[in-house]
């Protein structure tokens, strides 16, 4: 099984540290696993900003970067869920027939983590161990788009240790949305602010999720509320062990 780890660019630019852990989670759970480098952008935001066009060579691009590969594996629901939802629609849209082959290769290989650990490795309990009481905000994209479900609260309840708490409005977006916080920060902050505020009520010291870029948007807010509670991706409590804890 040929495994390559779709980092994405707000991890690669921001938290290699992500990347970093789930490598170390597949390789624990006996997964070789690759790192193209010709990878960048998947195009999102570009696309989601109404650059269609702008996006295609992005689109052609991860089609040659990942070819070849069994699975695709991304820390990132949204950059996922670009893949697998826009990319067909940029395909029918498109004049160029490589993004068509780009769109039906690709698509069916590409695998947010937590989907590829319980969806392809049959795993639950992957050997963590993380004594710190946690609360799980699940992203727009892996909730609606991707429809991840319970995976990531199914694996965080296998982790020794942790005890999961649950967090009140966890189906309300946090207010990021890629170029949404841009557009309307006011808007965008105050979403934010409400998330942090039901975080803080579940008495959790770790805010945990599958997207960065909504940790990002999140761990700001927590940061100028001098807030001791701390966004953490999933991926870096899953790698965390008795003999390796988080540091």
């Amino acid at each position: 099984m040929r495994v390559a780890l779709f980092a994405t660019c707000v991890n690669d630019a921001l938290y290699p540290s992500t990347a970093i852990a789930t490598v170390k989670l597949l390789e624990r759970l006996g997964v070789q696993v690759d790192f193209p480098a010709a990878q960048t952008c998947c195009g999102q935001p570009q696309y989601n900003t109404g650059y269609r066009r702008q996006t295609e060579p992005l689109v052609r691009r991860m089609g040659r970067a990942f070819e070849g590969y069994d699975h695709v594996v991304t820390p990132s629901g949204s950059c996922a869920a670009m893949v697998r939802d826009h990319y067909p629609r940029i395909a029918r849209r498109g004049s160029d027939p490589r993004l068509t082959a780009v769109s039906e290769s690709l698509v069916p290989r590409m695998y947010e983590l937590t989907e590829f650990l319980v969806d392809v490795l049959g795993v639950t309990d992957v050997g963590a161990y993380f004594p710190y009481k946690v609360t799980y905000h699940p992203s727009c994209h892996g909730l609606r788009m991707l429809g991840l479900g319970d995976r990531p609260t199914r694996l965080l309840r296998a982790v020794k240790g942790l005890e999961l708490i649950e967090l009140p409005g966890a189906d309300e977006c946090c207010g990021f949305g890629g170029t949404f916080a841009v557009k309307n920060p006011d808007v965008s902050v105050a979403m934010g602010e409400d998330k942090v505020r039901n975080a803080a009520s579940t008495g959790a010291g770790v805010l945990c999720g599958a997207d960065n870029s909504c940790l990002m948007h999140i761990g700001g807010i927590l940061h100028r509320q001098d807030s001791p509670q701390r966004a953490l991706h999933l991926a870096e409590i899953l790698a965390c062990t008795e003999e390796e804890p988080l540091t």
